[in-house]
């Protein structure tokens, strides 16, 4: 009113107090405020003034007045905590990565659920940073870090690659370009800049970070069908190659080349589908276990060439058959046992498929519609070539139903015990086995006390985890890195350390009041403004 000229200024607190030089009790008290707020999850916006008595825009101005502190609130997005709990619940460790306050870091990981066992930069290339843990041990059991810079999150992605992980990182900015290039998935999400875009593998084209989760999944449903392909192909190679080679060794028994060849395309009409397959995805990150892979494959398929044997010798050499289930014998007949020998291989080789595909019993998890229409169609050919067929220059001769009932009756009593040997495989290899014989069993335990101390160690690490601190000394923690059980136990601490800060988010008056207008069914966003924390 009086014509005086001023001049504004507003931005982060710490360059604001340093341009109005404030010093002593004034410099404290600010610094209080700046810490209470970031304490509530608040960032802060300090405002400064000065007068311009030239009233010319380039004149220098009198000395610059502190005005005062203004708390920013920028919740996180409605899904945010939800993304968050799903990704933990699928073995992915989740890390915040800010430029925010620590403080601030901290109560936003508790309302999103994600722990609190945050550090400052400092800790990772300062001066400050704990000698008595190291780096990569620090970044790997932490739930995230605040103060950051470009260059900390560029390491903090390098490190967690060097301990093994595949990590994945989102970003917005420039500043973000050096992480997401270097990270295994660079994520840009729907708002971000050129560069981020450039530097990402992925680029999100809606808000939220919801569609990670179901990425994580499809990739995974993608990755069982591979892995699916590859015992079914090991085993079926096996059993193939290891049967007629014992028959022809054996037996002298030359089996038909031409029924070998339509085997093989029955086989592979049938495969073709598993593309198309309902698989179960992995709950935990799954990798190529090619020794648990060709194992199994080995396992199953020297199983089924036994069976084959079996059934060669059966229908060859004794009455069996013909005395059990009153059909004439066919074991003087080479055409006829190339027709059962081909029908017994058929059917086995194709039902192997319904217990690599599954995780556990072949009969509870329902496969496609499409693998199982191609399954019986091409059963339905095989039989129909078994019982009918007459070709001469293929070496078969049909059998009939009453010997095609029998095949089918025996083929389902091998394929029986498959998920067994499946499971048992596994099993061993886990490691487990011999654990429990020797260590879980009090009669056979060689620890002293039936191992009380270590089973007290290990309650006590799981507490400290449990609450974000760390034990004095990790240095045998972390020995072999290229242990999934390793990783996995990680992701379990994470989602432990991540349900307590739920918990603590329901105790607390924002926590109880969204709790409360989530269970009336309440609007949120209608009542977001009558209320404050």
């Amino acid at each position: 009113a009086d014509g005086t000229w001023h001049r504004t200024s507003k931005g982060a607190p710490e360059q604001i107090i340093e341009l109005c030089n404030l010093v002593g009790e004034t410099k404290s008290r600010a610094h209080s405020i700046i810490d209470r707020f970031a304490e509530r999850g608040l960032r802060s916006l300090a405002v400064a003034r000065q007068e311009v008595p030239e009233a010319s825009k380039e004149a220098v101005g009198s000395a610059w007045e502190f005005v005062g502190l203004m708390p920013l609130f920028d919740p996180p997005r409605h899904d945010s905590a939800e993304t968050i709990r799903r990704a933990l619940n699928l073995g992915v460790n989740v890390k915040m990565i800010t430029g925010d306050q620590l403080a601030i870091a901290k109560e936003t990981g508790r309302r999103l659920g994600m722990g609190t066992n945050m550090y400052p930069s400092s800790s990772l290339l300062g001066e400050t940073k704990d000698e008595t843990v190291p780096v990569e041990e620090l970044i790997e059991r932490a739930d995230g870090f605040a103060g950051v810079f470009p260059e900390h999150k560029y390491n903090i992605v390098k490190k967690l690659q060097e301990r093994k992980h595949i990590c994945g990182m989102t970003g917005d900015g420039v500043n973000d370009a050096p992480a997401l290039k270097a990270a295994d998935i660079g994520i840009a999400v729907a708002d971000a800049t050129d560069a981020a875009r450039g530097a990402s593998d992925i680029v999100l084209t809606e808000p939220g970070l919801s569609v990670i989760v179901s990425a994580v999944l499809t990739s995974r449903a993608i990755f069982q069908r591979m892995k699916n392909y590859t015992i079914y192909a090991v085993s079926i190679t096996i059993r193939i190659v290891l049967g007629f080679l014992l028959i022809a060794l054996i037996w002298q028994f030359d089996f038909s080349p031409f029924m070998v060849l339509i085997i093989a395309i029955l086989n592979d009409g049938t495969i073709m589908t598993i593309s198309k397959d309902r698989v179960k995805p992995s709950p935990m990150p799954d990798s190529w276990k090619l020794r648990e892979i060709f194992a199994t494959g080995i396992v199953l398929g020297a199983y089924l060439a036994i069976a084959t044997v079996l059934f060669f010798w059966a229908a060859h050499d004794t009455d069996f058959f013909s005395r059990t289930f009153h059909v004439r014998p066919i074991r003087f007949n080479e055409h006829e046992l190339n027709a059962a020998l081909y029908l017994q291989v058929s059917i086995v080789s194709q039902a192997l498929i319904f217990v690599t595909r599954s995780r556990s019993w072949s009969y509870t998890e329902r496969p496609g519609l499409l693998l199982v229409v191609a399954f019986f169609l091409a059963q339905l050919v095989a039989t129909v070539l078994a019982v009918y067929a007459e070709w001469g220059f293929a070496r078969i001769q049909g059998i009939g139903w009453g010997w095609a009932g029998v095949i089918w009756l025996y083929s389902l009593v091998t394929y029986i015990p498959l998920d067994i040997i499946k499971f048992i495989v596994r099993y061993a290899l886990s490691g487990k086995a011999w654990d429990t014989l020797l260590q879980n069993k009090i009669a056979f335990t060689t620890k002293k006390d039936y191992g009380k101390g270590e089973r007290e160690a290990q309650w006590a690490l799981a507490q400290r985890t449990l609450h974000g601190l760390q034990p004095p000394d990790n240095t045998g923690l972390f020995q072999d890195k290229n242990s999934y059980r390793e990783l996995s136990e990680i992701a379990e601490q994470a989602k432990r350390r991540a349900e307590v800060a739920r918990l603590r988010e329901l105790h607390t008056l924002k926590g109880h009041v969204e709790s409360v207008v989530k269970l009336k069914g309440l609007d949120i966003d209608t009542i977001q403004q009558h209320y404050t924390v």
